[in-house]
């Protein structure tokens, strides 16, 4: 399945339009090209490394369009990321997973600028994963 056929599936309309806006700004603030890992949108990728050794690859960042809204994962400890927490607008956040219902939730500007900070920063991740 590729990124637009994923996304053309969303069966609600107004989400799915939402998810074509998100995936064009991800694109746009990360420069990298969409791909669809499992269910999940992602651009760029990291390795990583337990301490068990057991190695794995996967995005880092991305989202995805969930019947009840939209979860967007983030790379953590990048400057200002607590401060743009607090005025991205209505979500709820996760280690790692921002989880919110609307991109009309949200403040655009801020949004777009966590993608990007975000996109650049540590690795975010309990297993000690490391780029």
């Amino acid at each position: 399945m590729t990124v637009a056929s994923y996304l053309n599936a969303v069966e609600d309309p107004e989400r799915r339009k939402e998810s074509k806006l998100l995936c064009k700004w991800m694109k746009e603030e990360t420069g990298v090209k969409a791909v669809l890992w499992d269910k999940i949108v992602g651009f760029g990728k990291y390795q990583y490394r337990y301490a068990s050794g057991r190695e794995g690859e996967w995005f880092r960042i991305g989202f995805a369009p969930r019947a009840r809204g939209f979860s967007i994962y983030l790379m953590a400890d990048f400057d200002g990321e607590k401060e743009l927490m607090k005025k991205v607008g209505k979500h709820k956040m996760g280690k790692c997973c921002m989880t919110f219902n609307r991109l009309s939730d949200l403040d655009t500007d801020v949004l777009k600028e966590l993608i990007r900070k975000s996109f650049r920063g540590t690795i975010c991740s309990e297993k000690g994963a490391s780029s």
